[in-house]
């Protein structure tokens, strides 16, 4: 089962992208792209929506396995690449979608501006990264940290193999910038979903996700979990943890994630 659905900064980022398809389905995508696939387990539900996707990431191992993972989608093509260094030529795309990959890049706008490069004319992207106004509830130790120093703990907010976390007004300004206008932005996961991650996560990810610093180079593991595409049964409770925290959090300013629809110009 792809037991990542039970972790609700998953499931949130997961039923963004899921609900922006569902809203612009009837555009009728012709090519899309899946930038930074990593296990794949987004394509499936990708690949209904667009006639042709192609998906990719910098990792090879994550796209051996993504590939056979998906090897039954038959619209689907698997490709290496680099997002701050695409192959692919202006205007190739009508969607791009994009789960938290700006935080691992180095060059955030940089990627950006490839995003609005690669994009047909009207075409678009829906974007999700982990923000740096994130609640005190996720990561106490490095907000108290940020006061005094720029160093990090690598844990908590900066846990995953985050570097850096991004500036979503910074972001709006990068795609303006490139020739996007913003058409919706939404906080992902408040306090309440915060606390219920805080710390735990990332130590658990760390032992047991394969590809938990997203390079093709980290040691394998022992034990190591990797996703199926059947969504477990417990996932209903996950989802009433996230309408909870919705309720109560989801209007005010800091939250755990951002994300983003962007049009290109």
């Amino acid at each position: 089962m792809n037991y990542k659905l039970l972790f609700p900064t998953y499931r949130n980022r997961y039923l963004f992208i899921k609900n922006c398809l569902r809203k612009y389905e009837g555009n009728g995508f012709t090519n899309a792209l899946n930038l930074g696939t990593g296990e794949g387990d987004y394509d499936p539900m990708i690949a209904l929506s667009c006639k042709k996707l192609t998906s990719c990431d910098i990792n090879e191992n994550d796209i051996a396995f993504a590939s056979k993972l998906n090897e039954g989608l038959k619209n689907t093509e698997y490709r290496v690449e680099n997002a701050l260094d695409l192959t692919f030529g202006q205007s190739s795309f009508d969607m791009l979608v994009s789960v938290d990959v700006m935080e691992h890049v180095g060059e955030p706008e940089k990627m950006t501006s490839e995003i609005g490069r690669i994009l047909n004319k009207g075409g678009l992207a829906f974007i999700t990264f982990p923000q740096i106004h994130f609640p005190w509830t996720y990561d106490p130790i490095n907000r108290i940290l940020s006061f005094f120093t720029k160093k990090k703990i690598s844990q908590g907010a900066y846990a995953f193999g985050h570097e850096y976390l991004v500036d979503g007004d910074q972001f709006k300004s990068w795609a303006e910038k490139y020739g996007m206008e913003i058409v919706k932005e939404q906080n992902l996961s408040g306090y309440l979903v915060a606390l219920l991650e805080i710390y735990w996560t990332g130590i658990i990810q760390s032992i047991f996700k394969e590809n938990s610093t997203n390079l093709s180079s980290e040691k394998e593991k022992t034990i190591k979990l990797r996703p199926s595409i059947k969504e477990p049964f417990l996932v209903h409770f996950t989802d009433l943890i996230i309408g909870i925290d919705k309720l109560l959090f989801g209007w005010m300013k800091h939250s755990v994630g951002k994300g983003f629809i962007v049009r290109k110009k």
